[in-house]
């Protein structure tokens, strides 16, 4: 690995840590029609669930990740660990709405581990940065992606609660990994939380590029969470009418799409490839788009579907995490906080548009929903472009 400070294990152990913290934001999807019977409550009322994870999950990033920049980052990843820990046993032993919303939420404001570790790594390389932070952000897009699969998978033969209790084991497990494999890096940042939070703010206007990729960013996820937090319910429902872990097993194709994520981020390095790489890679979520409202109950086109979408949005991502990462080193955890909090409010965004429009208009609103936030996000990337 062409790094000055990262070995080939430190790389490993970063990217298993991303995947298995970031996964907790999205257990819940194939379990909602299970959680839902369990406490009796709508599929609407659980579908709320994934929602209040995408919230804390941006707010975190926003108000927990900047502090990456200041203080050592190896205490403040084992910290979020802890609470994270916390959360997942609370998480296992909710039984009413009010209780899985706030752990649900806590979930998401824990699970921002990830967006700590990626500017850190990117900090300690100095040659081939897209290419080596493309592999990291592999594991948290595996972590993301196969959630859906592990949770599906044990939600239908034990119980939807064992999914968060196995998951606070593997929070405990990759903690020490951290522990044992990496040294304190204290942040250079020395003002007041307050000035870190309004130098954040700065960055987004420091950085025109930073505005596109932002903007970029949330249509293309808010693409992607509008799909996965309502496909369950289509798959589920007649005339389909799958269980739980079927429904995960389309999150395997999805996790084809992440393993070329280190391509893309090596494509990063290159400035004349990116609007390609871009437009490339939305081209793929239209044409699956196509295929969602064109076959609405083919399992295969409809498998088909979820990998071109899926390699379309991590494409996309990959190369938009890589490039921001080019701006300054100083700033590497507010520029992340800034991208990142625009990418997750906008599946947030996606999410609950995607409740809404299913509610009223059904699986073709929310394909037509998804049309209109893809060719938005087209439309941005190919708008006259500046360097920086």
């Amino acid at each position: 690995m062409e790094s000055t400070m990262l070995k080939r294990s430190q790389i490993l152990i970063m990217a298993v840590t991303c995947g298995i913290c970031i996964a907790n934001v999205y257990y819940s999807q194939p379990l909602l029609p299970d959680i839902a019977k369990d406490i009796g409550s709508s599929n609407q009322e659980a579908g709320l669930i994934s929602v209040f994870s995408q919230v804390g999950y941006g707010l975190g990033l926003f108000f927990i990740t900047p502090l990456g920049d200041k203080m050592d980052r190896k205490k403040l990843i084992l910290a979020l660990q802890g609470l994270l820990f916390v959360s997942l046993i609370g998480m296992a032993a909710s039984h009413t709405l009010a209780q899985l919303y706030l752990y649900s939420f806590t979930i998401g404001l824990f699970a921002i581990v990830a967006q700590v570790i990626l500017p850190m790594a990117a900090s300690m390389v100095s040659e081939n940065r897209g290419k080596v932070v493309g592999q990291i952000f592999t594991g948290l897009l595996i972590g993301v992606l196969s959630a859906r699969v592990f949770s599906g998978f044990i939600g239908e033969w034990f119980k939807w609660r064992c999914v968060y209790v196995i998951s606070s084991g593997m929070v405990l497990i990759s903690a020490l990994g951290i522990q044992f494999n990496f040294i304190s890096l204290q942040g250079s940042y020395k003002k007041n939380y307050f000035n870190l939070l309004k130098s954040t703010m700065y960055q987004l206007k420091r950085f025109s590029m930073l505005r596109r990729t932002a903007l970029t960013g949330a249509l293309i996820f808010g693409t992607l969470s509008s799909f996965w937090t309502v496909f369950t319910f289509h798959l589920s429902e007649s005339p389909m009418n799958l269980s739980s872990d079927k429904i995960g097993l389309f999150g395997l194709l999805a996790v084809a799409g992440a393993l070329m994520a280190p391509i893309f981020g090596k494509n990063s390095d290159k400035n004349n490839r990116i609007v390609i790489s871009l437009v490339f890679a939305v081209l793929l979520i239209l044409i699956s788009e196509f295929l969602f409202i064109i076959f609405p109950f083919s399992i295969w086109f409809l498998a088909i579907g979820v990998l071109l979408l899926d390699l379309g949005v991590q494409a996309a991502q990959v190369t938009n995490i890589s490039l921001i990462y080019t701006f300054d080193d100083k700033a590497g955890s507010r520029i992340n906080t800034v991208y990142m909090t625009a990418y997750f409010l906008g599946g947030s965004l996606g999410g609950y548009c995607a409740l809404l429009s299913y509610q009223y208009g059904g699986w073709t609103a929310v394909i037509v929903q998804m049309l209109f936030l893809s060719m938005l996000a087209l439309l941005t990337i190919l708008y006259k472009r500046e360097r920086v």
